[in-house]
């Protein structure tokens, strides 16, 4: 199919269905979402998911999810290699921004992409590395190193907050539960001091979001959520701008293996920065 009349082009919700298409056209651009992330994303915004298709079949696809009255996030923008250049991406991104409204549009750019978003009014608010490998594992687990159920989702949804520019406690309930996620938080006095996530992906296990008052309460996390992953690489998307996150990612022994630019169309709410070690992911932020 190579029909260069993007007035050809039909673009509709995706379902859940239609997403495990677009997941593996991510995964062929080497950006390995988790195996299990799709119904996660969709309970956050199920409106939020977009697919283009010409005859039938699907040619591009973008997700503009909407968080509150305030922010938005942009993720899985992408176009079929054998039909790019053909105006569909374009036509689909048009359609689906307007989802967004007026809201603060976030996104996380790869590199090739980051002069046209820059066109489309994103600013560039910081870099983020990818760092993969195996780590050490091993490690006993610090006794004050939980499941979240321990802290629970109120509580969790209000450090998560600190940390993200929305609250999002409908994607977190989903995200904390889904099958082969684990979910660990630190503890001290009844008090939540950082929470990480590991998942299964194609061939390596994500760690994402990892969130921690301290370096400390981090690598403690860190190496609760990697203590069994029996050589299986890690990857974690690790904030340029936070030197301890960085120096977390190195000193496990992991690599940096592309960069992101984290990007908005306009202001969001203070964050916590410090306190992010690790995104929560590159499609919804």
């Amino acid at each position: 199919m190579t029909d260069s009349d993007p007035g050809r082009l039909t673009i509709s919700r995706a379902t859940l269905d239609d997403w495990q298409v677009v997941s593996g056209w991510a995964a062929d651009e080497g950006w390995n979402p988790g195996l299990r992330d799709a119904p996660s994303f969709f309970a956050q915004d199920p409106d939020g998911f977009f697919i283009g298709r010409v005859d039938g079949e699907p040619v591009s696809a973008i997700s503009v999810v909407n968080y509150d009255d305030v922010y938005a996030f942009l993720g899985f923008y992408l176009v079929r290699p054998d039909v790019r250049g053909l105006g569909y991406g374009l036509a689909t991104w048009r359609k689906a921004l307007a989802h967004a409204g007026k809201r603060t549009v976030g996104l996380d750019g790869v590199v090739a992409q980051q002069d046209n978003y820059r066109r489309s009014g994103f600013e560039l608010a910081h870099r983020t590395i990818r760092y993969a490998g195996p780590v050490p594992g091993g490690a006993p687990r610090a006794a004050r190193v939980l499941p979240v159920e321990a802290a629970g989702l109120r509580a969790i949804t209000a450090y998560d907050a600190a940390s993200y520019p929305a609250d999002r406690p409908r994607f977190l309930e989903s995200w904390l539960t889904a099958p082969g996620h684990r979910a660990l938080a630190r503890i001290v006095d009844g008090r939540v001091t950082g929470y990480g996530v590991l998942r299964p992906a194609r061939g390596a296990l994500r760690v994402g979001p990892l969130f921690a008052d301290s370096r400390a309460d981090a690598e403690e996390l860190f190496d609760a959520l990697t203590a069994e992953t029996d050589g299986m690489p890690v990857v974690i998307d690790v904030p340029e701008s936070q030197p301890h996150a960085v120096a977390l990612a190195e000193t496990r022994g992991m690599k940096p293996t592309s960069e992101t630019a984290r990007m908005y169309t306009g202001p969001v709410r203070d964050l916590a920065e410090e306190r992010i070690f690790g995104v929560t992911t590159l499609e919804l932020g």
